[in-house]
């Protein structure tokens, strides 16, 4: 694992007791200024700390998998690393950041549609084996460029298609016809993973149907002789605590019931936001401002 003073793209500070990021992002704005830099990021890495303390305490079963579209900065990377995260990466661009980290394979996802024939490749090369597959189409690829890869099928959920009208994965019903078609192929199904989104209003009901489901597909996998024992619940985790609270309210008792801690699955989630929404801010330049008087009120225009 590097070091976060090697040969860093950032600046690093060890602040003093009672210094706030308000105190931090003015001392910088004459240090940028003289360099004619018009904006720069402050991040507080302490918060990352601050809210694995927080994941811990409110979801302990949930095993966090930080997905690196979310910010992929050297630093974040390995303090989460240190902190026993694994990673999803969508491309060869940041399969490469986190393994330069010092990050196992075996902590790796990757994940995203549609994959290249040489983002396949090079999954294989470096050892990285939990692959998400969507499609029949897909499995194939896997199935000639990484015969060895240990697949989670993407299971579309109710919440996640009426989101958007481009959901990827596979439904419930043709979900056996895949499973059959990796078995014919010879590779390995390990398990599920799916997504709630943030914005879905009735969590309850949505992880209901999508943890039904994935029992379901977990049940025809063993049927098939697959070892299924990843289940990977995704991502829509704001960056507040009362929201991981709901998540854990409604998502404890299926999991419960449907894959008990005797079952052996591991139980995997993708807090990206969680992490790292509160722990950076950005200043940024403004270059004038007008006052408006209206009746009865001032209106300020940046």
């Amino acid at each position: 694992m590097k070091g976060l003073a090697d040969n860093p793209s950032y600046i690093i500070e060890l602040l003093e007791g009672g210094v706030t990021l308000e105190n931090v992002i003015d001392g910088h704005i004459c240090e940028q200024a003289l360099v004619e830099k018009s904006a720069f990021v402050v991040g507080d890495l302490g918060a990352l700390m601050r809210k694995h303390v927080c994941w811990q305490s409110v979801v302990p079963r949930l095993q966090p998998y930080y997905p690196v579209k979310c910010n992929r900065s050297p630093a974040v990377i390995e303090v989460l690393a240190s902190l026993g995260l694994g990673f999803v990466c969508a491309n060869k661009t940041e399969v490469s950041l986190v393994l330069e980290q010092g990050v196992p394979p075996e902590s790796i996802i990757l994940s995203g549609v549609c994959k290249q024939l040489a983002l396949i490749k090079y999954a294989a090369k470096n050892n990285v084996q939990h692959l998400v597959c969507e499609n029949e189409a897909e499995l194939s690829k896997i199935s000639r460029l990484h015969p060895s890869a240990k697949l989670l099928l993407q299971l579309t959920t109710e919440a996640h298609a009426a989101e958007t009208s481009m959901a990827f994965g596979f439904s419930l019903k043709s979900c056996r016809h895949l499973l059959e078609a990796a078995k014919d192929l010879g590779v390995q199904v390990v398990g599920v993973t799916f997504h709630i989104p943030s914005s879905c209003q009735d969590l309850q009901q949505a992880y209901t149907h999508a943890l039904s489901d994935a029992r379901c597909v977990f049940d025809m996998g063993a049927d098939l002789g697959f070892n299924m024992n990843i289940l990977d619940i995704g991502g829509g985790f704001t960056g507040l605590e009362f929201q991981l609270q709901q998540v854990e309210s409604a998502v404890r008792p299926l999991l419960d019931a449907y894959f008990p801690p005797m079952s052996g699955v591991q139980v995997l989630a993708q807090p990206g936001r969680f992490y790292v929404a509160s722990a950076f801010s950005l200043a940024v330049s403004v270059i004038g401002k007008k006052v408006e008087t209206r009746t009865g009120t001032d209106s300020l225009k940046v």
